[in-house]
């Protein structure tokens, strides 16, 4: 009967598979986010499982968790259970401080939109008059 071996990915092919390069991976290694398993001969490899961890942690980085916040959270994991309420508040105040960077961006989107609008009326003449942007903003409720 055969057995399953696990895939593993040399720090190449692991960068490729998460997207990131392997002088990264290895700041992450020395920052303890990622700990690469070895060879005899001290080689790093990788397995499925690691790519997802670094799936996750790159999630969690998206969101502008800092490198210090990202440690902390390996750290309370590795410690386990008993630290989830920790862990917890830090991802809710993550979210939190996400929720209004999202918002800008949000903002700054509509106010892009305006203006691509505004242009697009002004080609289409569809806007005849010469109202500057400022006062196009203005009439919907928003400022440049």
């Amino acid at each position: 009967m055969a057995t399953v071996t696990e895939v593993r990915y040399s720090i190449g092919d692991f960068a490729k598979a998460v997207g990131l390069s392997a002088p990264t991976l290895r700041y992450y290694e020395n920052e303890g986010l990622i700990e690469p398993h070895r060879l005899a001969n001290g080689r790093r490899y990788y397995e499925a499982a690691d790519v997802n961890w670094v799936k996750f942690l790159l999630h969690l980085k998206g969101t502008g968790m800092s490198i210090s916040e990202l440690k902390q959270y390996v750290v309370w994991r590795a410690a386990g259970d008993q630290t989830i309420p920790q862990r917890l508040e830090l991802l809710k105040q993550v979210k939190a401080d996400f929720l209004v960077q999202f918002t800008e961006v949000q903002h700054h989107l509509q106010i892009l939109n305006d203006k691509i609008n505004w242009y697009e009326e002004k080609e289409a003449g569809v806007t005849q008059d010469h109202e500057d942007f400022a006062n196009y903003l203005q009439r919907f409720g928003h400022q440049e």
